[in-house]
């Protein structure tokens, strides 16, 4: 990793990796505890740990095995408020506030939970009670209740962490990254999200996609993620679910990916989705 302020939340233990799901199912803690450490030590600032929908007892044992491994704070990655409540539960918090990931407008009841034990949470803005935001003025609202309801549960903006949703830009036909770096830029403008963070799950922006791109004759790794990186840090966004193996960087204006994102975000439909296709070729 080699931009300074971007915090990696490692996504490597989680149940939809297939590796990963093998060794879940051979309940092989050492083989968890490896995962961690490689995460560890790829320079991850937190590693997520999503089970699945494997139990609560299963969850405690990884989450406390990860813990033995290594001495970074974890995300803990449900939906299910039981599970999420064990999981807290059996955390250790010696090492700094877990972040919980994730609290959507459909689940304001999970701030409950904060009462068990102090969290940073990740915040869905890409929906709303009324289903998913389609514009980013309908994210930016989403946002805005989620702020008032973490208020009530008396945690600061510094610990708020929005996820406004990434879909794959290799799909994108409707312009999801047009409204999401809108919304970024709306939330940070706005005076009472002062000290916010923001994350994407990254490798979703990429999905389908070649991993490499040649430039001047070099592949170069993920090079749309790091162009997206270059025009959505500015905005606030400081977090990534992600991988510690790719090469994450702050592009030259001239970059040939940051061109192909500045050209996708001028255009919308089928055009942009084209764009992508032309950049690989």
């Amino acid at each position: 990793m080699t931009i300074s302020n971007l915090n990696i939340i490692g996504e490597s233990i989680n149940d939809s990796v297939p590796s990963t799901r093998e060794i879940f199912e051979a309940g092989d803690i050492n083989g968890i505890k490896a995962l961690a450490r490689s995460q560890d030590e790829g320079g991850a600032s937190y590693v997520d740990v999503n089970v699945g929908g494997r139990s609560a007892e299963f969850f405690v044992t990884v989450i406390r095995g990860v813990q033995e491994a290594i001495g970074k704070p974890l995300s803990i990655d449900t939906p299910d408020p039981a599970m999420a409540e064990a999981a807290l539960s059996a955390y250790d918090d010696s090492v700094g506030k877990p972040i919980l990931n994730s609290i959507s407008p459909l689940r304001i009841e999970m701030f409950n939970l904060y009462k068990v034990k102090p969290f940073r949470p990740i915040l869905l803005i890409s929906e709303s009670i009324h289903g998913a935001c389609r514009t980013a003025e309908e994210t930016y609202e989403a946002a805005c209740l989620m702020l008032r309801e973490a208020k009530r549960a008396n945690i600061p903006n510094e610990d708020l962490i929005f996820d406004p949703g990434i879909a794959p830009i290799g799909s994108d036909s409707e312009g999801n990254l047009i409204r999401l770096l809108a919304a970024l830029r709306m939330i940070k403008e706005d005076q009472k999200f002062d000290g916010f963070h923001a994350s994407v799950g990254l490798s979703n922006f990429t999905v389908m996609l070649p991993p490499k791109r040649k430039v001047d004759g070099t592949p170069v790794k993920s090079p749309l993620e790091s162009a997206f990186l270059t025009r959505a840090m500015p905005l606030g966004l400081d977090y990534v679910v992600g991988s510690v193996k790719r090469n994450y960087t702050i592009l030259p204006e001239d970059h040939p990916a940051l061109v192909c994102l500045d050209e996708c975000l001028q255009t919308t439909g089928f055009d942009s989705i084209i764009r992508v296709r032309k950049f690989y070729k």
